[in-house]
């Protein structure tokens, strides 16, 4: 049996020129990471993280205070889909970062707002009939997390690992789980926006078949700084 720990990246740089920079406080949850693993995990991890400036820089840390000697196998089917894309598309307003940053500098609850604008964008993206609009496709990039889940796999089958630990982001993560529960889309779009920065899910291998075990696990954040839990 071997247990897949799937992390999401720390807190990049929501509304800035730079989304994919992980931010002073993601750089801070990235290290928060390294420390729980270093405490839970007992045998060096095999390491697999998107090619996203977010994904290589949160694994670097994390493993910096945990794994230093891991190797990070890098793979750009673990890259998240490109959100601000798919939001443009619903509003072309999304284009400029600039006008985010004006529209949430003064919301007491940013997040509620952007829930607002994230359902239909995504339910739009969904839309079959929308599929010419956008650079991947709904069905592409659920038939990429599965080539990525496929891909580790087998490369499970061959090292054996006892763990494995995947740096990503929380459209493939809720994707992937989607996929091992038989979600529909809009569930697989509520869990999505649930999943917390440098959270983990983890998911068992056994016998061929993938199985849910927990997921959105953010409780070291909590017991080693509470202020460091976010979702944007």
């Amino acid at each position: 049996m071997t247990k897949i720990y799937l992390v999401r990246h720390g807190q990049a740089s929501f509304g800035a020129a730079n989304y994919d920079q992980l931010s002073e406080r993601g750089q801070m949850q990235a290290k928060a990471l390294g420390r729980y693993f270093k405490r839970v995990l007992q045998q060096q991890p095999y390491v697999v993280a998107g090619a996203l400036q977010r994904h290589q820089h949160t694994a670097q840390l994390a493993l910096a205070a945990s794994f230093a000697q891991a190797n990070i196998h890098t793979s750009t089917l673990w890259n998240e889909f490109d959100h601000q894309h798919v939001l443009t598309q619903y509003d072309p307003r999304f284009a400029e970062p600039q006008w985010l940053q004006q529209q949430l500098k003064d919301l007491k609850q940013p997040r509620d707002y952007l829930a607002q604008l994230f359902y239909p964008a995504m339910q739009r993206w969904s839309e079959a009939n929308a599929e010419h609009q956008y650079q991947e496709t709904w069905l592409d990039f659920q038939h990429r997390v599965k080539q990525a889940l496929d891909a580790l796999c087998h490369e499970i089958a061959i090292h054996a690992p006892p763990v494995a630990v995947v740096f990503s982001s929380g459209g493939v993560i809720s994707v992937a789980v989607a996929q091992v529960l038989g979600l529909s889309a809009q569930q697989t779009f509520a869990l999505n926006w649930q999943i917390s920065n440098a959270s983990f899910t983890t998911l068992t291998y056994v016998d061929g078949q993938l199985h849910l075990c927990s997921l959105n696990e953010h409780h070291y954040l909590l017991e080693q700084q509470p202020d460091l839990l976010t979702w944007l």
